[in-house]
């Protein structure tokens, strides 16, 4: 390691550790590495603006955020929510089942994991804790798992951003998420059940069966974003930006003028906060492009590749030993980050090992976004205790159980590699 790529590691852990923000950090940091290696500080705006214009795919992040806003300020999360109470509200810790779909239903439109959970989030909650039917630090920890599930199922902003690291096709990677999704659902399900039946939680009053269609009917029009998204990716029709841009649009119309939710006033609200979150994920590419050209320049990646090749490490103790890693770094950073700086240092280790990257892609997701609910800095737990109130104590006392059964769902994904590869295979990507 050169003394240079020492100071601006030591630079970025500094910043970091005193509070920059991660992008802000990795980008003076790089700036330490250029200046220290007598190369033009120009540089750095070079490589980002290089990054920025051949990466069309990017431009779907901003559109998913814009579509997953749009979403949240209509009335459509609260249909999505009547939809679902009068599904599954009828078990025993009903709500919490509740809370699960509508994060499955909800992952199908956002992308975003802090868009599930900000936006259904608070109503859930409400629901949840209103007549003290559940513990508030419970309701809260299980909206913090449940939204896990959102990068899984597509669309995906992380899965867009690994695509671009990894040049594997998003619309494997979105295919591959489908069934992992659903079985992050179906075991926080099953915590929730258990949970629901040693505590005695109550039942909620059951749904009449004969008001079920007036509540998909209500409900319908929402739940038709994410078959348009599929069928206008899987059907040849768009490619998954051009998607993007119709998910923002079929909200826009959706909310604006068939539910009349939407006034020019919210609307430009909308705009200026997607904006901002749209910049808050464009400051942190811009910092990863500059040093993903500094770790290149380090020749990283091929003496990362090179000492795995070098020990015949068979590929399953590279992914359990990769997925430790990454699990443990969910822990301080945030997934864009690992997906953007850490995880193409593993990306011609795994070419070497044969690993396939769609694979390896979800597995990552997965695993970042288990990192967000991981203490003691796991993103959406703050994000909960911010729209909520709710202390931090308390969703962390409620979080294990949940914690627990999605990594035993990351290690069947792991030990099991068709379950991931099983639709993409089935509509024809890879082998």
């Amino acid at each position: 390691m050169s003394f240079e790529l020492l100071m601006c590691i030591a630079t970025l852990f500094l910043l970091a550790g005193i509070g920059t923000p991660i992008g802000y950090a990795i980008i003076l940091a790089s700036l330490v590495y250029l200046g220290l290696a007598g190369l033009d500080l120009a540089l750095a705006g070079e490589k980002i603006i290089q990054g920025l214009l051949n990466s069309f795919v990017l431009l779907a992040v901003p559109l998913f955020i814009v579509a997953a806003n749009i979403m949240n300020a209509g009335t459509i999360s609260d249909r999505l929510l009547g939809f679902c109470v009068s599904v599954v509200g009828r078990f025993r810790g009903g709500l919490g089942h509740v809370n699960v779909v509508a994060s499955l239903i909800f992952s199908g439109m956002s992308g975003s994991a802090v868009a599930d959970a900000a936006g259904i989030g608070k109503i859930i909650i409400g629901m949840m804790t209103k007549g003290d039917r559940f513990p508030r630090g419970y309701a809260a920890a299980i909206t913090a798992a449940s939204a896990t599930i959102g990068p899984i199922i597509p669309p995906s902003i992380p899965m867009v951003l690994y695509a671009l690291v990894s040049q594997s096709s998003i619309g494997a990677l979105f295919l591959a998420g489908i069934v992992p999704g659903l079985l992050m659902g179906a075991v926080l399900m099953g915590m929730n059940s258990f949970i629901a039946h040693k505590r005695g939680f109550a039942m909620e009053a059951l749904v009449p069966l004969r008001a079920l269609p007036r509540k998909t009917a209500h409900a319908f029009p929402a739940l038709l974003m994410p078959v348009i998204l599929l069928y206008g990716i899987y059907g040849g029709v768009t490619t998954p930006t051009e998607a993007a841009a119709v998910a923002a649009l079929y909200a826009l119309l959706l909310a604006g003028l068939f539910y009349r939710a939407l006034s020019l006033r919210a609307l430009y609200g909308i705009f200026v906060e997607s904006a901002r979150s749209s910049a808050a994920v464009g400051i942190v590419i811009g910092g990863a492009l500059i040093l993903n050209y500094i770790v290149v320049s380090e020749n990283i990646p091929a003496m990362v590749a090179d000492a795995l090749v070098g020990i015949d490490m068979h590929p399953i103790v590279f992914l359990l030993l990769v997925n430790l890693l990454i699990l443990a770094l969910g822990c301080v950073l945030d997934a864009t980050t690992i997906i953007l700086v850490i995880v193409p240092l593993f990306i011609p280790a795994c070419r070497e090992l044969e690993i396939d990257l769609v694979h390896f892609g979800v597995l990552v997701v997965v695993n970042s976004m288990i990192g967000l609910i991981t203490p003691p800095y796991g993103i959406l737990l703050f994000v909960i205790n911010a729209v909520t109130g709710i202390p931090l104590k308390e969703i962390i006392t409620e979080i294990w159980g949940f914690l627990l059964v999605l990594v035993a769902a990351l290690l069947v994904l792991l030990l099991f590699p068709g379950i991931v590869l099983w639709l993409p295979r089935t509509f024809g990507y890879g082998g």
